[in-house]
């Protein structure tokens, strides 16, 4: 049953908007920072490492109750300099609160900020859903990476299976990324994904929200 929720919630078809936010991705590719299958590498490696954590340890924080959504969304405000970055994660977040309102009409939602970011319905869909920390760990790394993987794809006309296997090779590494991220709240920031967050909100017509 959790394999399922897991795949269930990891899905592109999830309506949180995942397959409208690169993550950052889309700008880094108009700076001409992001190239080729291994500047792809490089940029998602980057991206788990600091958002992907950083998600995580929040959305693990919900699921076993140490935060309240109301503080949780507090520390991701907090760990979320780039005002672009969290109206995308407040986006993102939006669609998954109006799925678990669906899917669960019988838990209490009423406790959830109104557009909660992304990790904090995260964490309690996961606890309502019957996940543990690591799955739900899991999950919040895997859709950070795979959101920018799919959208680079995209966007410089890669070979799918070629960025299949960057996400095959990455695989033990958000494994490693989500194990930390039960360890405790992370607080790691990259200003380079701050920078391009900014910048893509100012694009005339991009392709992604984010």
């Amino acid at each position: 049953m959790n394999l399922a929720m897991m795949l269930t919630l990891a899905d592109s078809r999830l309506p949180v908007g995942g397959h409208v936010h690169s993550g950052g991705i889309e700008q880094a590719i108009a700076d001409g920072l992001v190239r080729n299958v291994d500047t792809v590498r490089d940029f998602l490696i980057r991206r788990i490492d600091t958002a992907g954590l950083v998600g995580a340890s929040v959305a693990v924080a919900v699921a076993r109750g140490v935060l309240t959504p109301a503080r949780a969304d507090t520390e991701m405000d907090a760990r979320t300099p780039s005002a672009a970055a969290r109206d995308a994660s407040r986006a993102q977040g939006r669609g998954m609160a109006r799925l678990a309102k669906t899917v669960w009409p019988q838990h209490d939602w009423s406790v959830m900020p109104a557009k909660p970011h992304l990790p904090v319905i995260a964490g309690a869909v996961a606890a309502v859903s019957g996940l543990d920390a690591a799955q739900c760990a899991g999950v919040l790394v895997y859709t950070t990476m795979t959101s920018s993987a799919t959208a680079a794809q995209r966007l410089l006309g890669l070979d799918p299976a070629a960025v299949a296997a960057i996400g095959i090779e990455l695989a033990p590494r958000c494994d490693a990324v989500a194990t930390r991220a039960c360890e405790g709240l992370a607080d790691l920031s990259d200003p380079l994904l701050d920078i391009l967050a900014e910048k893509h909100v100012r694009q005339d017509m991009p392709l992604f929200a984010s």
